[in-house]
């Protein structure tokens, strides 16, 4: 298959270079927020069915844009260095292993690997860190909601723990969104029988996490990912974690 007949992610064509600066409104009213990013790639490697490795390394340099810097809604989230990954974990398109309903979200825990079924049999799969929440639930939900560069209240658990984080408190509006930020440049939020299941899919800065089990948090992915993902995916779509 050539690389041109996988291009089929319609919002990374529409990346341009930031003209001016970025609207910002509320990250929760991620409709009403005008911005702009640097082009992070066109299309996505495709993993042929008995394969091993994604295609033809003309992907060292669309990895390079894939996971470059991207600039979004005034912030310069940092490239990736995609060669210390495992390439499995990097975004590719994949046989879908799974056989649901285009337009599901399939997060496979064991493996580490988060799947978006797609048309054709396929599937678009990223790499995934798990923090313990990641573990903790399993089932059928849906996203209830999404938000961009969302705010952060930690667990006041976890603040008892890290008397620091005390001025994060959800009484105290918690941490404003932003690089630093643990839930990174985009949260979706999954729901269960119309209640707030607390899991997350979101982004992080720390790419070292992606493949491994770590101390906190859900289901992380690069924040190039998750804002690819973001794009792809409405309100409403199904998701399984297994």
């Amino acid at each position: 298959m050539s690389s041109s007949s996988i291009f089929n992610a319609p919002t990374s064509r529409r990346r341009f270079l930031s003209i001016g600066s970025a609207l910002l409104g509320s990250a929760a009213l991620a409709g009403c927020t005008t911005f702009s990013r640097v082009p992070v790639y066109s299309g996505v490697p495709s993993l042929e069915p008995g394969g091993n490795e994604p295609g033809v390394y003309e992907q060292d340099s669309n990895y390079a844009l894939m996971y470059g810097p991207v600039v979004d809604n005034g912030f310069t989230v940092p490239a990736v260095p995609w060669q210390k990954i495992d390439p499995q974990f990097l975004r590719q398109q994949v046989p879908d292993p799974f056989g649901e309903l285009p337009g599901t979200i399939i997060v496979d825990t064991r493996n580490h690997f988060l799947y978006l079924t797609q048309q054709g049999g396929r599937a678009m799969r990223y790499g995934v860190g798990l923090g313990r929440q990641g573990f903790e639930w399993s089932g059928d939900g849906v996203i209830q909601w999404k938000q961009v560069w969302p705010k952060w209240t930690p667990p006041r658990e976890m603040i008892a723990r890290q008397p620091e984080l005390a001025k994060y408190d959800q009484d105290l509006g918690g941490m404003p969104g932003g690089l630093m930020n643990p839930l990174g440049a985009r949260a979706l939020y999954i729901f269960q029988n119309g209640q707030d299941t607390l899991y997350r899919l979101h982004g992080n800065p720390e790419w070292t996490s992606i493949g491994r089990n770590v101390s906190s948090g859900c289901v992380r992915l690069m924040n190039q990912d998750i804002i690819d993902l973001y794009d792809r995916v409405p309100n409403g779509s199904k998701l399984k974690v297994i």
